[in-house]
């Protein structure tokens, strides 16, 4: 999960300095800090992609891969002297190790791992890395090998999320993906020997793939034996290729009856193979260590750290941060990124500064998607009174578990979870 969705939002202008206004400080001794670093290329343009990824053809001097390493340590750089301010602190900011650092894009892999490297240790030498810190980097099969992988290792990393998508040719050519499906065994073995864990992303619900391609795909993830799986409805969205061969007629839409029996059907097959879901999409391999009514260990603990409401740093064009109260993004372009931080500005190209009320309309969006569900009245164990009749006709509809919603909590059925932003809406309209 990436904080990098396709349209920047309307906002107002931020400070050229990156300044933070004192009440994002307040509370921030409770929440954990995390970084997540933007590679915005690829080697080609998914049809489904709209996140902000270029290729080298598409850029051009001052934003190539090539320089992107040291523009990315000067936003950084940016973020340690914003972070370190003496009025934050003094409102209650204190000086925190990083929790977890997520590499995303794009391919962060098209990089040199040195210059991923460089990024890694950017963060470790400006606030230092919690001990026992999750430190992951998105790949594409094609784009690592053993040689990589053991690198990669050697220079912090603890985790690495394939894009595997789907273990069908067709489907993959459908999506426009370039890797080899039968790549896969292989780099996750070379993952394992390097020591690193390993999660898979797969997508279903792309135009002409049938339920028994799906199970194909599922079947193939449990067999590489992960720590951990991502599925992901695939959405199409205006403005990608995929987009535009649905509105001439060349691909049919996904169907929403075709998703709920997917979903179904990755539910069943993780379950069965030990997985356990923690977030509506993400299931994770159990473990005799984990803690009963907490995320399996192997959860991702960077996005349970968005969906937690946590703190986050966004380095890269268009990468969205959130430090208390205030949410912020960047500028999109590669060039212009550059040329800001070049300049001693902040990327940053627009903020909200987030009221109480918005706040709680989050809690319950975010919330709402975990295993261990959403508590309505934080610290009464009990459903507020403005809340009772919906929780009732959410539990005569049978989307949230009744044992829960006697301790006050809103916990999704797996009907619940097929019809998630239904439950949201009830809860917050």
């Amino acid at each position: 999960m990436d904080p990098m969705p396709p349209a920047l939002p309307d906002g107002e202008t931020p400070p050229d300095d990156g300044a933070l206004p004192v009440s994002s400080a307040h509370g921030a001794a409770a929440r954990d800090l995390g970084v997540y670093l933007h590679v915005p290329f690829c080697r080609v343009r998914c049809g489904y992609c709209d996140f902000n990824t270029y290729t080298n053809a598409e850029l051009g001097g001052g934003a190539s891969a090539a320089s992107y390493a040291t523009t990315a340590l000067r936003e950084i750089e940016l973020a340690a002297r914003v972070l370190s301010d003496p009025t934050l602190a003094d409102a209650g900011l204190p000086a925190r190790e990083v929790s977890t650092v997520f590499v995303g894009g794009g391919t962060p892999t098209m990089l040199p791992v040195a210059d991923l490297a460089r990024m890694l240790g950017a963060v470790r030498d400006t606030w230092g890395l919690a001990p026992g810190a999750e430190v992951t980097t998105e790949a594409n099969p094609d784009s690592v090998d053993a040689a990589s992988l053991a690198a990669l290792a050697a220079a912090g990393f603890t985790r690495v999320s394939f894009g595997m998508q789907s273990a069908v040719r067709s489907v993959l050519e459908t999506l426009d993906r370039t890797h080899d499906p039968a790549r896969l065994p292989d780099v996750v073995r070379w993952a394992r020997d390097a020591g690193l864990e390993v999660s898979v992303d797969l997508i279903y619900g792309t135009p002409g793939e049938s339920v028994d391609n799906w199970r194909t795909s599922l079947d193939t993830a449990v067999a590489l034996e992960p720590d951990h799986v991502s599925a992901y409805a695939l959405v199409v969205e205006p403005g990608t290729k995929m987009g535009a061969q649905v509105r001439r007629g060349e691909l049919p839409l996904p169907d929403d009856d075709d998703a709920a029996t997917k979903y179904e059907l990755a539910d069943r097959v993780l379950s069965e193979a030990g997985f356990r879901w923690y977030e509506v999409s993400n299931f994770a391999r159990t473990d005799p260590a984990d803690v009963p009514g907490r995320p399996p260990r192997h959860a991702s603990r960077h996005n349970l750290s968005y969906w937690r409401d946590q703190d986050w740093w966004g380095v890269g064009p268009g990468a969205h941060s959130h430090v208390g109260n205030v949410r912020w993004w960047n500028v999109k372009h590669p060039r212009t990124y550059a040329f800001r931080l070049e300049q001693s500005l902040s990327p940053a190209a627009g903020r909200e500064v987030l009221d109480d009320a918005t706040r709680e309309l989050e809690r319950i969006m975010l919330g709402v998607r975990l295993a261990d569900g959403l508590e309505l009245e934080p610290g009464t164990g009990r459903v507020p009174e403005r809340l009772r009749g919906t929780v009732a006709d959410l539990l005569r509809e049978g989307l949230v578990d009744f044992a829960a919603a006697r301790r006050g909590r809103v916990q999704l059925t797996l009907r619940g979870r097929l019809l998630a932003d239904a439950v949201v809406r009830a809860l917050t309209d």
